[in-house]
C-alpha cells in the first residue's frame, strides 16, 4: 500500500468531447497515472469524459464513479453522491497512491473535480492536488464558429444558464462578450434574452461539439425548443470601431 503523504490526485481536462482535442500534456498525465477515473450519471451511460479518455488509456485502468451530475434541486442527494464519490476516489488513492480524474473541458472551470478534490483532502491528508488545463467548449466554438471571444480591452463573461435567466440578461446588458453554458434546457428564456438585449445576431450556440451529432447554427434559428444539456452560446461584443477598435 503506498505512502498515504505520497498519494496524487490529478484533475485532468479532456476537453469538450472531440478526442483529438486533449492536449499531450493531458494525454501524458493520464497514461502516467495509475489509475483513471472517470464520472457517470446514475443512469450508467458512457459520458464524454470515459469516451474521450479510452482513445488513449485501456479499459482495465478506468474506473467509473457515479455522481449526481445533473442534480439541481436535491441537495441532500448531490451531497450524498459526492462523499460517496469522494470515498471512492479516497480508496482508490490509498490503494494505488495516483489518481487522475478526467473531466471534460478544464478542471478549474465549472467542474466536478473542484467538489471531488474538496471531499478527497479531508479523507486523505496530505494529498497532492494538481490540475492540467483542458481545453473549454467556448474555445472550440469559437474555432469552428469564426467567432472572435475577444478584441482589445474587451472584457469575457462566462454564465452558467442553470444560476437563472437573470444572470445571463445582466450580463447581456454589459460589455464585451457573453459566453452561456449548460442552457439547453432554457433555450427559449435565452433566446429572449438575446433579442431583448440586440445581441440576437452574430450570436451562435453549439452542441456535441467534435462529435458525430454536433451542431453549430446562429443563435437566431433558437426557436425556444429544449437543447441538449451541455450546449454553449457565445455573443459577441458589438464591435463598430472597424479593425482595433477596443484596443
Amino acid at each position: 500500500m503506498p505512502d498515504v503523504m505520497s498519494s496524487r490526485l490529478i484533475g485532468v481536462g479532456v476537453g469538450p468531447g472531440d478526442p483529438e482535442l486533449v492536449t499531450v500534456k493531458g494525454v501524458n498525465a493520464l497514461r502516467a497515472a495509475e489509475i483513471v477515473v472517470v464520472p457517470v450519471m446514475d443512469t450508467g451511460e458512457r459520458g464524454r469524459a470515459e469516451a474521450t479518455v479510452l482513445h488513449y488509456v485501456p479499459g482495465e485502468k478506468v474506473v467509473r464513479v457515479v455522481f449526481a451530475l445533473n442534480e439541481r434541486t436535491d441537495r441532500a442527494r448531490r451531497e450524498a453522491a459526492w462523499d460517496a464519490a469522494g470515498e471512492r476516489v479516497a480508496e482508490l488513492l490509498r490503494e494505488h497512491g495516483t489518481v487522475a480524474f478526467a473531466t471534460i473541458g478544464d478542471p478549474n472551470v465549472y467542474s466536478t473535480f473542484t467538489y471531488l478534490a474538496q471531499t478527497v483532502a479531508g479523507l486523505v491528508p496530505g494529498t497532492v492536488v494538481e490540475t492540467v488545463p483542458g481545453i473549454t467548449a467556448m474555445q472550440d466554438l469559437a474555432a469552428r464558429s469564426g467567432a472572435v471571444l475577444t478584441e482589445g480591452t474587451e472584457p469575457l463573461t462566462l454564465v452558467p444558464v442553470t444560476a437563472g435567466a437573470a444572470v445571463l440578461k445582466e450580463a447581456l446588458n454589459g460589455p464585451g462578450t457573453v459566453v452561456a453554458y449548460k442552457f439547453g434546457r432554457q433555450a427559449a428564456e435565452v433566446a429572449e434574452a438575446l433579442r431583448e438585449s440586440g445581441r440576437l445576431d452574430g450570436a451562435v450556440w453549439g452542441s456535441a461539439l467534435g462529435l458525430p451529432e454536433e451542431s453549430i447554427r446562429p443563435a437566431a434559428e433558437l426557436d425556444g425548443a429544449a437543447l441538449p444539456y451541455l450546449s454553449t452560446l457565445i455573443a459577441p461584443a458589438r464591435r463598430d470601431g472597424g479593425r482595433g477598435g477596443k484596443l
